[in-house]
């Protein structure tokens, strides 16, 4: 659901001359290990497969889609309560209702194109020669010619593809939590990217100190200039209040880098907040909506956030 937002502004970003850093925890490398195995490697040259838990939706919906039939009864107050309705021999009875409607679900599931993750969305829609990709898994599926096809990656692949970013070969990295441990990706003085950083928190995953952890990444000492912090959210209120409780803890990575104790907090999910450096919430939807940048004032006695030239719109409170 983020990824037609999150692809429109980041090829906005490209055009202004930025530098993209993509964070993500899920790289779906167990889901294409078990597709590939049930395809012969003669046929790796030329694929089309789907690498979407389809079948675990359709299966779910088969075995546990309600379809018994419910009656209505009143007990001795007058109080009305359902119970599931069974035959004589005691049998449960299926409502013909309910089975057309689940077929009808898995019919229009089963038609559905596939849509995949977002490290591949990203990949398939830039190109191996502009994404940079730094994460855990060995194989991947790259587009070759109007075909697609395994690419099979060594150990040294996440070695040569952070050299590649900060030697301004690649514009856009994309790294996980396994291949980005141990990495800088920041607008180092020493390196040729020097552009500044737009860093898309897309999958924070459960532990907010690992999200921390890979936003510290983009924002070291010695760096041109500071990196944006781009937090992407649906509309639903419990990420917004998760991704909140990060952009709280982005005071940290100040304090850490500079040795300074005045942090202040940020909501994600109120109006009004603050938050060391910049950071711009971008909402999910079919197009790119610009975000609420909230940047550090440039006195202690002035803490209100100010909105950027792009920001139109706030987080939802």
């Amino acid at each position: 659901m983020k990824c037609p937002t999150l692809i429109a502004a980041i090829e906005h970003d490209l055009d202004e001359g930025h530098a993209i850093v993509l964070q993500i925890v899920s790289t779906n490398e167990a889901l294409l290990d078990r597709r590939l195995a049930q395809i012969p490697t003669s046929e790796w040259g030329d694929l089309s497969i789907d690498i979407t838990p389809r079948e675990y939706v359709l299966d779910y919906l088969s075995h546990s889609f309600p379809t018994q039939l419910f009656e209505l009864f009143t007990d001795d107050e007058g109080n009305l309560h359902s119970q599931p309705a069974t035959d004589a021999a005691g049998n449960p009875v299926i409502s013909r209702e309910a089975v057309e409607r689940r077929d009808r679900l898995i019919e229009h599931l089963a038609s559905l194109p596939p849509v995949n993750g977002a490290l591949d969305q990203i990949l398939h829609r830039f190109g191996a020669d502009l994404v940079a990709e730094v994460t855990g898994r060995s194989r991947r599926i790259v587009r070759r010619n109007e075909r697609f096809c395994v690419e099979t990656r060594p150990a040294s692949a996440n070695f040569a593809e952070t050299v590649a970013f900060m030697d301004d070969d690649k514009r856009i990295l994309v790294f996980s939590d396994a291949g980005g441990t141990g990495r800088s990706y920041h607008a180092d003085r020493g390196c040729r990217n020097q552009r500044q950083r737009i860093h898309y928190l897309l999958e924070p995953g459960w532990r907010a100190d690992a999200a921390i952890q890979g936003l510290g990444r983009s924002n070291r000492t010695n760096q041109k200039q500071p990196p944006v912090f781009r937090p992407v959210a649906t509309d639903v209120k419990g990420e917004k209040r998760f991704l909140s409780t990060i952009a709280r803890r982005l005071d940290t990575l100040g304090a850490i880098t500079r040795g300074q104790r005045q942090t202040r907090g940020y909501r994600a999910d109120r109006a009004a907040g603050h938050a060391r450096g910049r950071v711009a919430a971008y909402p999910a939807q079919s197009r790119p909506l610009p975000g609420t940048a909230f940047r550090r004032a440039a006195s202690a006695r002035c803490r209100r956030p100010r909105i950027s030239d792009r920001a139109d719109c706030a987080a939802d409170g």
